[in-house]
């Protein structure tokens, strides 16, 4: 199993579930988007160097695959892999963990590196780059790596 670039955790409030007292789709989302602002922390692209070197990580694709239930007050583990990089996007496999750890979502994530004050893309700084490029470099094979890639379609015979 490989080690993953960053985790995030939390506990699933009573307000993130429906009706059948399981998650809502939306807040996989809404942790996985948590998980980005913990990988963000991470990788040098913290609250003081966005503003410090006007940068951040915009969200360009999500693909998100619901393989089990997860039910209020259950603790959440969101592990975040990088699957590729080049010098301005990171492609990230987020695999979600409810706590007897079975794998209850996956999410693939392209993201962009973000000039905010000309509104465009801008290559990674170099640490964070650096950092990125390490945990790539050192990814093994990942629970999820028969849905990664994932097409929604109807099947045909």
């Amino acid at each position: 199993m490989t080690t993953p670039v960053c985790v995030f955790q939390c506990t699933v409030p009573v307000e993130w579930t429906d009706y059948n007292g399981h998650m809502r789709d939306a807040y996989y989302g809404l942790a996985c988007s948590l998980a980005t602002d913990a990988l963000m922390d991470q990788t040098g692209l913290d609250a003081a160097s966005r503003e410090a070197h006007h940068v951040s990580l915009y969200t360009l694709e999500s693909h998100l695959l619901f393989l089990q239930e997860v039910k209020v007050n259950s603790q959440l583990t969101v592990q975040v892999h990088v699957l590729d990089l080049d010098h301005k996007r990171v492609h990230l496999c987020m695999e979600l963990y409810r706590d007897d750890q079975t794998l209850v979502a996956v999410s693939e994530q392209m993201l962009a590196h973000i000039d905010t004050a000309a509104g465009k893309t801008a290559p990674f700084l170099p640490d964070t780059h650096a950092q990125l490029a390490r945990a790539l470099a050192n990814r093994d094979a990942l629970n999820s790596a028969d849905w990664l890639g994932h097409q929604i379609r109807i099947p045909r015979k």
